[in-house]
C-alpha cells in the first residue's frame, strides 16, 4: 500500500521571503511523498511530480556566527539545498544554464548539502577569494588616498598651489574616474576580470609611483587625470566578481569588510606616512615625494601577484600557481554553483567573458527601477566627504603638527569601520534597508548643526578634534546599498551596468564635496556648511522617497498578480527574461 500520493496539485500566487531580504513568488513547498496516482486530478487538471531529494527547510539558515554558537538553534548536518524554481520540472528548463556558460558542468539540480558544508565552504571562498579582493581595494586606496598624508609636508608649497589648484586635481581625478568607471566594466566583462584587474593595478600603480617627479599644477592635474582614469571601474568589477561566489545576504555583509579594508589601509596608510615623511631630505627630495614612489611601488607588487591569485570563476581554480586540482574540490564546486543559482538563476544568464551589447548597456542604463539608489549614491556622502576632504588640514589649522594630525585621524577610521559594520549587519539581521542606511544621515545632522552654529576654529582644539571625529565616524550605508543595487538588478547584465552607473553617482558625489568648500569661503567656512546642513536634509527626505517608490512598485505588481488565474501565473513563470521587470520579482527596500 502507498505511504502518499507521488503528485500533488500546484497551488501559484504564494509570495515567500528569501534569507537576503529579496521577495519572489513561487509554487506552495513540495512534500515528501511516494508514487501512485493518477496524472490528472479530478478536474482534469495535470499534477507535477515532486522533487525525489529532501529540500533544506526555509529560515533554517544561520548566517552569523552567533547564532551558530548556539547548538539548539544550529544543527550542522541538516539539508542547506533550499527550494527554487529548480524543483518543479515545468520552470527548471526554463532556468537552466546554457552549455556555454563557464559553471554549467557543474550545475546538477538534484544536488543535496549540508549547512555545515555550506559554512565551510564560504569560509574557504573568504579566505581565498574574498581576502584577496580585499588586499587589491587596499592597494587602490593606497595610491589614492595618500595625496592627504602629502598635504601635510608642505606638498602645496613645493609645487606653488593653492586650495583652489587642489581641488582642480580632486575634481580631475574624480571626473576621469567617473567616465571611465562603464567603459572598463565593459571592458572586464569582455576580457574577464581575472585579467582586467590585474591590468589596471599594474598600470596604475605605475603612475602613482610617477608622482615622485611632480613640478607644478599641471603634472600633478595631469597625474590625478590618468590615475582617476586607470582606477575607474575597479570596484563595480570587484563587485561583480564577488557576485560569482556569493548570495546576494553575504555580499553586503562581505563589502563592508571590503570597504573596511579600505578605512583600514587608510589607518596603516597614516602610519606608514609618519614614517616615511620623517625620511624627507633623502636625495635632496621631499618626503611627499618618496611617500608616492614607496606607496607605488607596494601596489606594484599587488598588481603582479593578482594575475596569479585571481581565479576566472568558481570552478576555474586549478592553474600552475594555484595547484592542478585547483583550490575547490569538485564537491566544493557543485555546492558554490548550485546554492548560487537556486538563490538566483539569472546568474547563469552570460558567460563571464561575453560583452554586453550597445542595447543591452541602454537597457540598462534606462532601468528606471534602480535610480532611486543612484540618486541616493549622488548626494549620502556628500555631508562627510567634504570635511574628510580638509581633514588634515583642518587639523593643522587648529594648531596641531604634521605628525600629531597624522595620528589623529586615526581614530576616525577605525571609528568608521565599527559603526559601518555595526550598521550593514543591522540592516541584513533586522532585513530593512532604507530605514537602516537612514541612519547615517540622522547620526551627522546634530553635528552639521553644530558646525553652522559654533565657529569651529575658536573652541579648544581638543574639542574640535573630537566634533569632526565624531561627524566623521558616522556610520555608511555604502555596503548596504551596493548590495541594494545587485539585489534589485536581477540580471548578470543589469548587474554589470548597475554596479558601475552606482559607482559613477559616488564619484559624481565626490566632484560636488570637493568644491563645497571653497577658498573664499576659508577659513570657517560657514557658506559651505550650510550647503551641508541642507544636503542632509535632502538626503533624509530622499530615503523616505525611495521608500515609498519600491513600495508602491510592489504594490502594483501584487494587484496585478492577483488578477491573473493560477494557469496564468504557472505560464508566466515559465517564462524567460525580464530581469527586474518580471511581475514574480519583488523589490528590496
Amino acid at each position: 500500500m502507498n505511504a502518499g500520493p507521488r503528485y500533488q496539485r500546484l497551488e501559484l500566487g504564494d509570495v515567500s521571503e528569501s534569507q537576503t531580504g529579496a521577495t519572489f513568488l513561487r509554487t506552495n513547498d513540495w512534500d515528501q511523498g511516494e508514487s501512485g496516482v493518477e496524472d490528472l486530478d479530478k478536474d482534469g487538471e495535470p499534477l507535477l511530480p515532486r522533487p525525489s531529494k529532501a529540500l533544506g527547510l526555509l529560515g533554517e539558515e544561520k548566517r552569523f556566527w552567533f547564532q551558530r554558537s548556539k547548538a539548539r538553534l544550529y544543527d550542522p548536518d541538516a539539508i542547506a539545498t533550499q527550494r527554487s524554481v529548480f524543483d518543479d520540472p515545468e520552470t527548471a528548463e526554463q532556468h537552466r544554464p546554457g552549455d556555454d556558460w563557464e559553471n554549467a558542468h557543474r550545475f546538477d539540480p538534484d544536488e543535496r548539502w549540508t549547512w555545515g558544508e555550506e559554512h565551510q565552504l564560504i569560509r574557504k571562498i573568504d579566505k581565498r577569494i574574498m581576502v584577496w579582493a580585499c588586499i587589491m581595494f587596499m592597494a587602490m586606496e593606497l595610491d589614492r588616498s595618500n595625496i592627504s598624508q602629502a598635504l601635510t609636508d608642505r606638498f602645496l608649497e613645493d609645487l606653488g598651489m593653492t586650495t583652489n589648484d587642489f581641488n582642480l586635481g580632486t575634481t580631475a581625478f574624480k571626473l576621469a574616474f567617473l567616465c571611465s568607471e562603464l567603459p572598463s566594466q565593459l571592458i572586464a566583462k569582455r576580457l574577464g576580470p581575472d585579467i582586467w584587474i590585474p591590468t589596471q593595478i599594474v598600470v596604475w600603480s605605475i603612475i602613482g609611483s610617477a608622482q615622485f617627479y611632480l613640478r607644478g599644477r599641471t603634472s600633478f592635474v595631469l597625474s590625478r587625470a590618468v590615475l582617476g582614469m586607470l582606477q575607474g571601474g575597479f570596484i563595480p568589477e570587484i563587485i561583480l566578481y564577488l557576485s560569482y561566489f556569493y548570495k546576494h545576504g553575504e555580499l553586503s555583509l562581505r563589502l563592508a569588510f571590503f570597504w573596511t579594508a579600505s578605512a583600514l589601509t587608510d589607518v596603516l596608510g597614516g602610519f606608514l606616512a609618519f614614517g616615511i615623511l620623517h625620511i624627507s631630505g633623502i636625495e635632496g627630495q621631499s618626503g611627499w615625494r618618496w611617500l608616492f614612489l614607496i606607496e607605488g611601488s607596494i601596489t606594484l607588487i599587488v598588481g603582479i601577484l593578482a594575475y596569479i591569485l585571481m581565479p576566472s570563476s568558481p570552478t576555474s581554480t586549478a592553474s600552475y600557481f594555484r595547484g592542478a586540482s585547483g583550490w575547490f574540490t569538485p564537491r566544493e564546486e557543485k555546492i558554490m554553483v548550485n546554492r548560487i543559482l537556486r538563490e538566483d538563476p539569472s546568474k547563469s544568464s552570460m558567460h563571464n567573458r561575453e560583452s554586453l551589447s550597445a542595447s543591452l548597456v541602454w537597457q540598462s542604463i534606462t532601468d528606471f527601477d534602480l535610480w532611486p539608489i543612484y540618486i541616493l549614491g549622488l548626494t549620502f556622502q556628500i555631508p562627510t566627504s567634504t570635511p574628510s576632504n580638509y581633514l588634515t588640514l583642518s587639523l593643522k589649522d587648529i594648531g596641531f603638527d604634521t605628525f600629531k594630525t597624522n595620528l589623529l585621524v586615526i581614530p576616525t577610521r577605525v571609528l568608521s569601520v565599527i559603526t559601518m559594520l555595526g550598521l550593514t549587519y543591522a540592516a541584513e539581521i533586522f532585513g530593512e534597508l532604507t530605514f537602516v542606511a537612514l541612519i547615517g544621515q540622522l547620526w551627522v545632522l546634530p553635528f552639521i548643526i553644530f558646525m553652522n552654529v559654533i565657529d569651529i576654529n575658536s573652541i579648544n582644539k581638543w574639542v574640535a578634534w573630537a566634533v569632526m571625529t565624531a561627524l566623521l565616524c558616522s556610520p555608511s550605508a555604502h555596503p548596504i546599498q551596493v548590495g541594494w543595487i545587485s539585489r534589485n538588478s536581477n540580471t548578470v547584465r543589469s548587474r554589470a551596468v548597475s554596479a558601475a552607473l552606482y559607482n559613477m553617482s559616488v564619484q559624481t558625489s565626490g566632484i560636488i564635496a570637493a568644491n563645497i568648500y571653497r577658498t573664499d569661503d576659508a577659513p570657517l567656512y560657514h557658506r559651505g556648511n550650510a550647503v551641508l546642513l541642507s544636503l542632509t536634509a535632502i538626503n533624509i527626505s530622499l530615503y523616505f522617497v525611495t521608500k515609498f517608490y519600491y513600495v508602491r512598485r510592489n504594490r502594483s505588481r501584487d494587484r496585478k498578480w492577483a488578477a491573473m488565474s493560477g494557469d496564468e501565473r504557472f505560464a508566466y513563470m515559465t517564462t524567460k527574461g525580464g530581469g527586474n521587470k518580471r511581475l514574480d520579482f519583488r523589490l528590496v527596500h
